[in-house]
């Protein structure tokens, strides 16, 4: 099973940002994206996603796996996006309340792959399923691990982590820190 590499933009600067998808400050990065590969020029900047799953967001691991589903997909990295789109758009419906509580206490994994289907448009059920999506999985972990990472998001640029970028920044500033 090949997965595609969520990267987009093919400059020499490279700005890898790793996020937990139901997690609102990642939410909050991936929704500027396209702005920033816009103001940036794709022949300036390459940015990857990087995916961190978290265990205090409990549905995290199922979604991480979703979208790397949809990444092995005829449209790749188009599909993962659409799937990062989806859960972005409807996050409260991928998210316990308080991490602990609420109605997706009683959602199952399959509910939740559903749902992802339901509102991306994309069938990945069984892509999900394979069990070879677990290379894919663990190279995510084993990459930001090697890399220091441990919450998201965190912002990378040409290797080095920098911690004073964050999803409350303006694209702009953004820009400022990598170009």
């Amino acid at each position: 099973m090949q997965t595609d590499i969520l990267s987009w933009g093919d400059g020499p600067r490279v700005l890898e940002v790793f996020l937990e998808p139901t997690c609102p400050f990642s939410v909050k990065a991936f929704l500027k994206f396209d702005e920033l590969i816009a103001k940036a020029g794709e022949d300036r900047i390459t940015l990857k996603i990087r995916l961190q799953s978290q265990p205090w967001h409990m549905f995290s691991g199922v979604v991480v796996r979703a979208i790397l589903a949809a990444s092995s997909l005829p449209e790749g990295r188009e599909s993962a996006k659409d799937v990062m789109a989806a859960v972005a758009a409807h996050r409260e419906e991928f998210e316990f309340e308080h991490h602990a509580t609420g109605p997706n206490m009683d959602a199952t994994p399959n509910d939740i792959v559903a749902r992802i289907e339901r509102y991306s448009g994309i069938k990945l059920a069984d892509a999900f399923a394979a069990p070879e999506l677990e290379h894919a999985i663990k190279w995510q972990c084993k990459y930001a691990r090697q890399n220091g990472i441990h919450v998201s998001q965190t912002f990378m640029i040409d290797g080095l982590v920098h911690p004073g970028i964050s999803s409350g920044d303006s694209v702009e500033q953004w820009l400022s820190h990598i170009l």
